[in-house]
């Protein structure tokens, strides 16, 4: 179900997204609102589930986590919600997601190593049941990151 969001409601998100620690006070001076209006359409937001939650965005390769690797894992049908299950609870996997194809799940992971990385492949990925195909896909250089969708 769509939420209907006005121009206000934009400009507040797109605010939100560069920087979720503003205060009200500087967004209703920038947007030309109080900060009690401010506050009340982040509520609002909020409770219409438009906005989920309030972030951090931590830089993977300040705390360690050299490598960056893109996976697309074909599972056997009957074994999809299992495979994946067990990948999203895994500490590694940043990312996991069903994508259309052939029951094929697409997957972020971020290690400290390329030995951790051949750890993971190895021990927790390949050691899934259900798994017919493995591609990787290894980060090179980052253009853009996106952390929220503009509005």
């Amino acid at each position: 179900m769509t939420t209907e969001i006005d121009e206000m409601d934009k400009k507040i998100i797109n605010i939100l997204i560069q920087n979720s620690r503003i205060s009200f006070a500087e967004m209703g001076k920038e947007l030309n609102l109080s900060r009690v209006a401010i506050r009340e359409r982040v509520n609002n937001l909020r409770e219409k589930g438009v906005i989920e939650a309030f972030t951090v965005v931590v830089n993977s390769e300040k705390v360690g986590k050299q490598v960056s690797a893109f996976f697309e894992v074909d599972c056997e049908p009957m074994y999809l919600v299992e495979v994946a299950q067990k990948l999203a609870d895994n500490e590694n996997v940043a990312s996991c997601y069903q994508m259309t194809g052939p029951s094929t799940l697409h997957m972020h992971v971020l290690v400290d190593d390329f030995l951790s990385l051949e750890k993971f492949i190895n021990e927790e990925l390949y050691a899934l049941e259900g798994i017919s195909r493995v591609e990787s896909h290894i980060l090179l250089r980052r253009f853009k990151s996106r952390r929220g969708l503009k509005l």
